[in-house]
């Protein structure tokens, strides 16, 4: 049926707004201070703020989506993102001070967490387990999307309208996605409750798959979130590339990672599971990074091509460790699953950068990377066995 495209769409459009504004304070740095002359620790405390109020609610909005349905929740929440930021593009935020801003911007991300725990559950309800990989691949896209469209929007928007209008465009856009979301979402059914049948049975007792699935999502991302982050400076340093060229070879690596992404949604399907494909990718994961941490040691013609392999392959498995949690929680857990798979995966991706960055400034880039693929084979072997073909059906497809 087309209308599951539709829900895909927007399902991965309100994941793609909430991203572009939680990531996108970093490319208002210059501005920031230049104009609000900020120093660089409170542009960082500024940078935090919107990961750290999502992490602070996801759990929270999951359970909600569980209960009140995706659409509402969805809504709700990026609507909320929006008239925060708007607060934020006004005299009282951007011009109010550090601590009004960053108050502002926590709170956003508090609201724009809806998005990460419910979008996930609209785009898996409405798809069969022989499409679900690569529906859930497409909406896992939405991340570097939605920096791609910081990273294109905020220096010129700043630039041309400062700070103030650079918030106005970020609350623009989540407004329209959230009316777009009330107006067009429709949750996807659910299996009926039989009458006085109890509860669904929560899946994480008696079972360890569902905590082993959060450890190997969340430790995925160390390789991931090295790689991606230092391979720019990297290039730099080890061989003397601009920052404008490694900048645009890092933004064809996030492309590659996301056509990865999609790929890896459809392998998925094709095998009828998601834990295999997840298992084989920590694995190459290890290898390239491996590989990068070589060539990183011994800088040569081959150090570009092995970071932009490392930052593809490292984000491929993301989709899959969503579309297995989701599917192993059920449809009346499914919204807390994601919530607590995405705590871990945001808490990781806050530490990593500086503790990796600790640990170049002390031995050098390779020993970083060699530990991230050290890492992704511990996550290899943390992921549960499958030996089923056919994944879980969360929910029928209306």
């Amino acid at each position: 049926m087309r209308r599951r495209w539709l829900m895909l769409a927007l399902g991965t459009g309100a994941q793609t707004a909430a991203c572009a504004f939680v990531y996108g304070v970093p490319y208002l740095a210059a501005a920031l201070r230049d104009t609000a002359h900020l120093t660089l620790p409170q542009i960082g405390l500024l940078i935090a703020c919107p990961t750290a109020g999502l992490v602070a609610a996801l759990v929270a909005w999951g359970a909600a989506a569980d209960r009140y349905g995706e659409r509402v929740v969805i809504a709700a929440g990026l609507g909320g993102a929006a008239a925060l930021l708007a607060v934020a593009a006004g005299p009282s935020g951007a011009g109010g001070g550090t601590t009004a801003l960053g108050a502002l911007l926590a709170l956003a991300g508090a609201a724009g967490a809806s998005v990460y725990s419910a979008s996930g559950r609209l785009v898996m309800g409405w798809f069969s387990a022989r499409e679900r990989g690569l529906a859930m691949g497409i909406r896992q896209t939405a991340t570097p999307l939605g920096m791609g469209v910081a990273a294109l929007t905020m220096p010129p928007l700043s630039d041309a309208y400062g700070v103030r209008g650079a918030f106005g465009f970020l609350a623009a856009v989540c407004g329209v996605v959230a009316c777009l979301v009330a107006l067009f979402a429709a949750d996807p059914a659910r299996p009926p409750a039989a009458p006085g049948a109890s509860p669904a049975a929560n899946p994480y007792r008696g079972s360890a798959t569902l905590w082993r699935i959060h450890g190997a999502g969340a430790l995925l991302v160390v390789p991931q979130f090295t790689a991606g982050a230092f391979a720019l400076v990297l290039l730099v340093d080890t061989r003397g590339w601009s920052a404008v060229g490694a900048g645009r070879l890092i933004a064809l690596a996030q492309v590659l990672g996301a056509c990865f992404r999609i790929a890896a949604g459809l392998w998925s399907d094709r095998v009828g599971s998601r834990l295999r494909p997840m298992r084989q990718l920590a694995l190459a994961t290890a290898v390239v990074v491996a590989a990068a941490a070589m060539t990183a040691a011994f800088p040569s013609p081959l150090t570009a091509a092995a970071l932009v392999l490392s930052v593809g392959v490292t984000a491929s498995t993301n989709g899959l460790s969503f579309t297995a949690t989701a599917e192993r929680a059920g449809p009346s857990w499914s919204g807390r699953a994601l919530g607590v798979h995405n705590t871990g995966q945001n808490l990781t991706a806050a530490v990593v950068p500086p503790l990796s960055a600790a640990l170049i400034s002390a031995t050098g880039y390779w020993p970083a990377l060699a530990a991230a693929a050290f890492v992704a084979c511990g996550a290899a072997a943390l992921v549960p066995m499958d030996t089923s073909r056919t994944p879980a059906v969360v929910s029928s497809v209306p």
